[in-house]
């Protein structure tokens, strides 16, 4: 044993001490560190190379000097030179030699050292020297039970698919892929019949694809295969469960209106769920309820809706409760379904609920986020429908349970007050205010109306607004502009009643205060389409047609198939003088309204400045033929036979136009006209005499009887020219007055000033001279109009023969010197 002395002479050899006169090193030290972890000369630390080799070496003790070892390794400090240490690690060695025999170090043979025998071999604690690890077994594919796992993994797929395909709405891909699933389950089972007991077989599976393969059936409308395929499910046993899919069975028959199937289906599955199943009950007992009101049995209908109601109330089943009692005509039943309806609890907190309290920002952030959630979506939905069923039922029972319409509706909003629907009171008197509109009793409806002027500011909006509308619709602007305003001062955000300040401001001309409410109304509501409409129309009115036209676009993008927005982005191309535009606009409009005449008639206009004579005659007739009483239309045709030579058909349009207006002595000097240019000379003249029995002062009509009777040589020829001198005399002495009568006033203006025209009776009576004959109807032609020769609407005519034999005479000459030749009008 070494003395402790020795050992402790030599650790102080090593230690050296600074002097004290040094200064301080402020930097000093940070390169010191532990001897036991310097790793420099490892290489050279033969005790180190020795233990690593082998797990059997023996290391000498502290005093041994062995040559070569590491105890002549140097130790680096900081303090002095490098000197030695017993091993590379600083402490004693754990084995030792004896008899030259290395024995194992203990406490280390689990890390992957070795026994004597395999002391040559290197340091691999981690079994790197063998290699990789084999790779995993691959499982034999050919086996029947891998085959069968793929097989049924396939059948799990194509159900899958199957369900994201109907999902998707592609039924008919649903319906092939339910199809192969069960083609490859069929397989499947029989593939497994043969390896397996029959206990092993995968029901559900079987289940699955059978239940999946019916509902494909029935989304693809073919009721037979999803009946044949629910009835293999419900009669096999061994489906525990199958009973329930009598209610899809129903449905079935329901949809194929055998209600008496679906009533018996629903039944055997209600009798098939217990108790526990409270809310499916109830749907299957609403179901019934439905199927019996089908049929018309009302009283049945009523005791399912009755239970249900008692049960398990909910507002659809209230609402067909009420609708069953409407039909058997029991108004106290009635009141007591609708109590019972409003009494339905809406399970919904929707004001309160997003209400901050404090000013925490977080909470408030929060509370905005969760405001348009879908849970916040679906309690508005149903707070919405439970507003339609109650204003519904209202309107529904209000004429029968009372001895008035008013009398009733008054004790539906009273029923209505006393419930948790209180806010749906106002809107029952709008709507009741509404229904006096239909009824046209616009009385009564102001009255409701005005009842609302000191309610609070959404209602009083609203009702203002109705109020406005009426006035509005009735002409009175002065009183419309008033509950406009009214109705906008109450809610400014209320885009219906700044649309209708709007169309107050439009009425009076003001459009551009008009576009400027409109605007105000889009801002509030960028999807209200009165106001985008009525503001295309302002800018159309202001000649602002690009922005009219964008405007119209929009709205187009919003309601594509409205008459009124097509029609007006049809009149805004045909402003801007692209014809083209306006009749592809034109043509998407008579898709939407192939009955409108005026519409058909605009087509067939463009069609003819274009100089498409087939498609603007396609046109006109169409319109025509939906409405003959239009002139500009039958005028149109007419000319368009007599153009073509097909006098005789321009015949039946001239006649329907002198049956519309039968003062108008144009129509039938057009009827006449036609019959001579076809040749028809006595049908002409006997239609001309007509004409002068009806207006016997018609310049016109007395020159072609002359004309025709001297053609003709008929003897009339006489006392027609007669006739023809008296009126033409008369019209000049008519002619001379007013004259005289102008030349008069006029000098008296010049003279005297206004005074000196002459009494008022007088003047009155200049005016009526100027005017036509009693009998004659009024023209719009000058005096030299009538002093020339008349001219034929109809255009030249073909030569009239005459008779060879008989010589010229001197009616001859006179018709020919009055009458000249016929030309064709501009």
């Amino acid at each position: 044993m070494v003395p402790f002395n020795t050992v402790y002479r030599k650790m102080m050899q090593n230690v050296h001490l600074a002097p004290e006169n040094d200064e301080d090193d402020l930097y000093s030290g940070y390169n010191d560190y532990n001897p036991m972890f310097d790793t420099e000369d490892l290489e050279n630390d033969v005790a180190f190379q020795q233990a690593a080799r082998t797990s059997h070496g023996r290391r000498p003790p502290v005093t041994a000097k062995i040559p070569g070892s590491a105890s002549s390794r140097p130790l680096a400090t900081g303090f002095g030179p490098k000197t030695t240490l017993p091993s590379s690690m600083g402490r004693p060695m754990t084995g030792g030699i004896q008899d030259g025999v290395s024995r194992p170090m203990t406490a280390v043979q689990a890390a992957g050292y070795t026994k004597a025998a395999m002391r040559g071999s290197s340091f691999d604690p981690l079994g790197q020297a063998r290699g990789p690890a084999p790779p995993l077994e691959k499982k034999n594919s050919d086996s029947p039970e891998e085959k069968l796992r793929q097989l049924e993994k396939k059948v799990n797929e194509l159900v899958e698919e199957s369900c994201v395909a109907n999902s998707c709405g592609d039924l008919k891909l649903a319906l092939e892929k339910a199809k192969e699933a069960g083609r490859q389950e069929r397989e499947l089972l029989r593939q497994r019949e043969q390896i397996t007991p029959p206990e092993n077989i995968n029901l559900d599976l079987t289940y699955s694809v059978l239940l999946n393969l019916a509902s494909q059936y029935a989304a693809n409308e073919m009721y037979a295969e999803a009946l044949t395929t629910y009835q293999v499910i419900v009669k096999n046993k061994m489906f525990t469960s199958g009973g329930i899919l009598k209610v899809n069975m129903g449905n079935i028959y329901l949809k194929q209106r055998n209600y008496s199937k679906a009533i018996k289906f629903y039944r055997m599955a209600l009798d098939q769920i217990t108790s526990a199943h409270k809310e499916m009950r109830m749907k299957i007992m609403e179901n019934i309820g439905v199927a019996f009101i089908k049929t018309g049995q009302y009283v049945d209908a009523i005791s399912s809706f009755e239970d249900i109601m008692s049960i398990s109330p909910n507002l659809k089943a209230g609402f067909n409760l009420i609708l069953c009692y409407f039909a058997v005509g029991n108004g106290e039943q009635m009141k007591k379904a609708f109590k019972k309806l409003i009494a339905v609890p809406l399970e919904v907190d929707f004001d309160d609920k997003y209400i901050s309290l404090n000013d925490d920002l977080h909470t408030n952030l929060l509370l905005e986020a969760i405001k348009n959630d879908s849970i916040s979506q679906m309690e508005r939905e149903r707070k919405s429908m439970a507003e339609e069923y109650i204003m519904t039922a209202a309107k529904l029972i209000a004429p029968v349970i009372e001895t008035s319409f008013a009398v009733g509706y008054d004790w539906c909003v009273d029923a209505v007050k006393a419930s948790h629907y209180v806010e749906l009171a106002n809107d029952l008197e709008i709507n009741k205010a509404t229904t006096y509109l239909r009824q046209q009793n616009f009385n009564q409806a102001l009255e409701t109306l005005k009842m609302f002027e000191k309610k609070d500011s959404r209602v009083k909006s609203a009702a203002a607004t109705n109020l406005s509308f009426l006035y509005y619709l009735g002409n009175e602007l002065a009183q419309a502009t008033n509950y406009a305003d009214l109705a906008v001062n109450s809610d400014r955000y209320n885009p219906a009643a700044l649309t209708n300040k709007g169309n107050t401001v439009f009425a009076n001309g003001d459009y551009e205060k008009a576009a400027e409410f409109y605007k105000e109304a889009l801002r509030n509501d960028s999807l209200c389409t009165e106001a985008l409409y009525n503001l295309g129309l302002a800018y159309k009115k202001l000649n602002r047609i690009d922005e009219a036209l964008d405007f119209l676009l929009k709205l187009h993008a919003i309601l594509p198939n409205s008459a009124q927005v097509l029609y007006q982005i049809a009149s805004i191309y045909e402003i801007m003088e692209d014809p083209n535009q306006a009749i592809e606009w034109l043509l998407q409009l008579i898709s939407v309204v192939p009955t409108d005449p005026r519409v058909l008639s605009k087509l067939g206009k463009l069609y003819d400045n274009e100089g498409d004579k087939s498609q603007a005659f396609h046109y006109y007739y169409e319109s025509y033929r939906y409405f003959p009483s239009n002139i500009e239309v039958i005028e149109w045709l007419g000319a368009y036979y007599i153009d073509t030579q097909f006098c005789e058909k321009a015949i039946e349009y001239f006649e329907r136009a002198a049956l519309i207006l039968p003062t108008q002595v144009k129509w039938q000097l057009m009827v006449a006209s036609c019959y001579r240019r076809s040749g028809n000379y006595q049908k002409a003249l006997e239609k001309y005499k007509v004409i002068h029995r009806k207006f016997p002062e018609n310049v016109e009509c007395l020159r072609f009887l002359v004309r025709l009777c001297t053609d003709m040589g008929l003897k009339e020829v006489q006392e027609y020219i007669t006739k023809l001198k008296k009126v033409e005399k008369l019209k000049e002495i008519r002619e001379q007055r007013i004259k005289s009568g102008r030349d008069g006033s006029a000098r008296n203006r010049r003279e005297g000033g206004g005074d000196s025209g002459g009494t008022k009776g007088e003047r009155l009576s200049a005016k009526l001279k100027a005017l036509p004959g009693t009998n004659e109807p009024y023209e719009s032609r000058s005096s030299k109009e009538i002093d020339a020769s008349y001219i034929d609407p109809l255009g030249p005519q073909a030569e009239r023969p005459r008779t060879a034999a008989r010589k010229r005479t001197e009616e001859d000459d006179f018709a020919d010197e009055e009458l000249g030749d016929d030309l064709l009008p501009e």
